[in-house]
């Protein structure tokens, strides 16, 4: 198989695009920093992903469009559906990333603008959505055998939860947050932690705006002393969630412009420093301008996306944001935490516009790294541009092997594969960083021991490896401990990624052995499926499935 590598000079920009389309001819892996399509048509536009310990990815849209473009199998229909009295065809199927196939799911009720965490023992929970979804939780057990499929308990939730942000809890529950017009929270399952019903919080009212309720699917991260922090619209509060207790508000971030739903910004928390990190950072990126929705939907005016993040130290006594300038303004973009701990990508999206039907335009097709480690005006960098669009609806979900898979993109009512500006899009890519270049196959490290580990808080363990050419530099070798997120509408929910304490790696039978600790409480890693990855240089291994409990 001839391997065809990106060329490096990013300002060509026709000389990528024939190549993209000589990968796609030949179907060919590129190497590092390169796109390659996995899937021409999965059938669903990926409006929701999450990626299950079993190495599958469970992909989904919502019920309320028509048909989709891949059949229910063995005959199977749904019925009295919104648009389509029975509709035979799928709206979430599974990837199996190994092998590139797609297997067709069926859901019943509607998952438009839905959320989701993953249960500790490693199956999806999925809640809410639109009209006769909207407070349904829906489940699915990873499996290899192909029998698993979702599972439906409508009005499980006390209020309908349409655009609201899941997070898993330090005791593996969930907390749901916000939604449109629902200025509250809950849990699930229902605990002694609070109330059955929906509890209720001001600032989601407060940061509401009349128009376009640029609050919504608020960016959400477990703080490391346990509480939440919790950003919409251009603010941010830390709540105890069990007391419904504001603990501080942080100053507004700069610029008075809104972040989230639908200017659509993206969000994530920098990596943490085990055994005891003292620092917890997040980092708020791009959007689109106030009044961007009305002037996109009432004027047919696309103004210019943001192109400023904003990054404030949450454990800091008097907090402040640092503002930065991207390379590129971008709204609906989606930020993803590296597996080597060191970059932050920002993958698809638009120049100017914002979320909702036909509101984008100038897509961005490359995606940026952000190293946060870097002093100020180093961190960015931009990479090798995609080949497709991917606008409102379109998700991105890093993989084990180290790759982004990319997908969906679907900016109108229903599935149109013409007669518009940007074509719905069925296909699955994979973004593979520069860290997979093959010039660094000899500083990347394989764990041979163990496969797969059960891991209780604070236990050793002790991973086999081989590398190349071992880093003698300090901190050169580390072990990083990556949550997979639930990833919709530009936000990644329960992405963390935690640098293990570790020991130095010690030659053992012509390999090497490296000792960890795991993390010591569910407050700095919610019980569950987490990807471990043995670091050498900024190279990452291949990840291995890890338990927590």
């Amino acid at each position: 198989m001839k391997v065809i590598k990106t060329p490096h000079h990013h300002h060509h920009h026709h000389h990528h695009h024939l190549l993209t389309i000589i990968f796609l001819s030949f179907s060919v892996a590129s190497g590092g920093d390169g796109w390659q399509l996995l899937q021409r048509s999965t059938g669903v536009s990926a409006m929701h992903m999450q990626l299950l310990h079993n190495d599958r990815v469970i992909i989904f849209d919502r019920t309320d469009f028509g048909k989709s473009n891949i059949s229910l199998p063995d005959g199977r229909c749904r019925h009295n559906d919104h648009a389509i009295k029975v509709d035979c065809t799928a709206h979430s199927v599974e990837f199996d990333v190994a092998l590139n196939t797609i297997r067709p799911l069926m859901i019943l009720t509607d998952t438009w603008c839905s959320s989701g965490t993953v249960h500790p023992d490693g199956h999806l929970v999925q809640t809410g959505g639109f009209s006769n979804g909207d407070s349904t939780v829906r489940t699915i057990e990873p499996c290899n055998d192909k029998s698993c499929d979702w599972s439906e308990t409508p009005h499980s939730l006390a209020v309908g939860r349409w655009y609201s942000t899941n997070q898993i809890l330090p005791d593996g529950g969930a907390i749901i947050v916000g939604g449109r017009r629902q200025f509250n929270y809950e849990f699930y399952p229902k605990t002694n932690i609070g109330a059955a019903g929906a509890i209720p919080l001001r600032f989601l009212l407060e940061t509401t705006d009349a128009y376009s309720e640029n609050n919504l699917y608020p960016f959400i991260h477990l703080n490391i002393d346990g509480n939440l922090f919790i950003f919409a619209n251009n603010r941010a509060i830390l709540l105890n969630y069990k007391d419904n207790k504001v603990v501080r508000t942080y100053p507004a971030m700069p610029g008075g412009h809104p972040r989230n739903y639908p200017s659509s910004g993206s969000s994530v928390l920098l990596p943490l420093k085990l055994p005891h990190p003292t620092e917890a950072e997040v980092l708020v990126c791009g959007g689109a301008p106030k009044l961007s929705f009305n002037k996109a939907k009432y004027y047919g005016t696309f103004v210019e996306a943001l192109n400023t993040c904003g990054r404030i130290r949450i454990t800091d006594e008097s907090p402040s944001w640092a503002m930065e300038t991207m390379p590129t303004a971008r709204t609906m973009g989606d930020m993803l935490l590296l597996p080597n701990g060191l970059e932050v990508l920002i993958v698809n999206g638009a120049a100017s516009g914002t979320a909702g039907w036909e509101y984008g335009r100038d897509p961005v097709l490359t995606p940026v790294v952000y190293r946060h480690y870097n002093p100020p005006g180093s961190r960015f960098s931009v990479h090798g541009a995609a080949a497709r669009p991917r606008l409102y609806h379109s998700t991105a979900v890093l993989l084990r092997d180290g790759r982004v898979l990319a997908g969906g993109s679907n900016p109108h009512a229903y599935y149109n594969f013409s007669g518009v500006e940007y074509p719905t899009d069925l296909s699955l890519e994979a973004y593979s960083p520069e860290y997979l270049s093959s010039e660094y196959s000899k500083l990347r490290p394989k764990i041979f021991s163990p496969t797969t580990m059960d891991l209780k808080y604070g236990s050793l363990m002790k991973l086999r490896f081989s590398v190349g050419e071992l880093s003698n530099n300090i901190g050169g070798v580390a072990v990083t401990m990556v949550a997979p997120a639930f990833a919709t509408h530009s936000f990644s929910m329960n992405q963390r990624l935690l640098f293990l304490d570790c020991g130095k790696p010690a030659v053992m039978d012509g390999n090497y052995e490296i000792q960890a600790v795991a993390p010591d409480s569910g407050v700095l890693a919610p019980p569950g499926y987490y990807m471990v990855f043995l670091v050498n240089s900024g190279i990452p291994s291949e990840g291995m499935w890890v338990h927590i409990q």
